[in-house]
């Protein structure tokens, strides 16, 4: 799952969110320095990707993209789901998405010293662009698919990907429709299980 998801999927809590944002963006052991709810959101996030990627629902999902664009799978996933979830965020989350994205980057700007310097670059990224709200838009989306297929040291097809994606929906949206709930359930009892060990929202 992308940014969108990993800032719902944490809930309420600020320190949940703010770790959710930063748990691409950080390697290894979360800084000790960090509060205990932004080290939390950080393992939330990880436990979320490591949940998505073994899922039945998400496998059958990657399995649909032609070659050479299954070799991708996972990021072109994590990118589409975020669309869906922007798509009918209402339906999902029952706020309206422009007032999470703008809580959300209110977010990362209160707590910017907190930020890694990648993050920190990356909300600049998220403002010029009106994201994660902009995911909705599909031109939006095709051009963060653009961005990142730059980004990979390697020759790719993400610049490509979009109409391919597109031209998958229904079947996408089938996958997409039975994951996400149980991906919720699956975050909820996690946070449910480990988070409030270690403390709550951020400082």
């Amino acid at each position: 799952m992308n940014h969108l998801a990993h800032a719902w999927l944490a809930g309420g809590d600020d320190g949940l969110r703010l770790g959710g944002m930063m748990g691409d963006f950080v390697r290894g052991r979360p800084d000790s320095a960090l509060p205990a709810g932004v080290a939390a959101g950080i393992r939330l996030h990880r436990a979320v990707d490591t949940h998505t990627d073994a899922h039945p629902q998400v496998l059958a999902a990657k399995a649909l993209l032609p070659a050479p664009y299954r070799r991708y799978a996972g990021i072109l996933l994590d990118m589409w789901f975020d669309h869906c979830l922007a798509r009918d965020f209402a339906r999902w989350s029952g706020q309206p998405l422009e007032a999470f994205s703008q809580a959300l980057l209110a977010l990362l700007r209160r707590h910017d010293a907190l930020l890694p310097p990648a993050l920190r670059r990356f909300r600049g990224y998220m403002e010029a662009r009106g994201l994660p709200a902009g995911y909705a838009d599909p031109a939006v989306l095709g051009e963060a698919l653009e961005g990142i297929g730059q980004r990979l040291s390697r020759a790719n097809p993400l610049a490509t990907a979009l109409p391919v994606l597109q031209e998958l929906e229904r079947p996408l949206q089938v996958h997409f429709e039975a994951f996400l709930p149980e991906l919720r359930t699956f975050a909820q009892d996690w946070i449910g299980r480990h988070a409030r060990d270690g403390g709550g929202a951020a400082a």
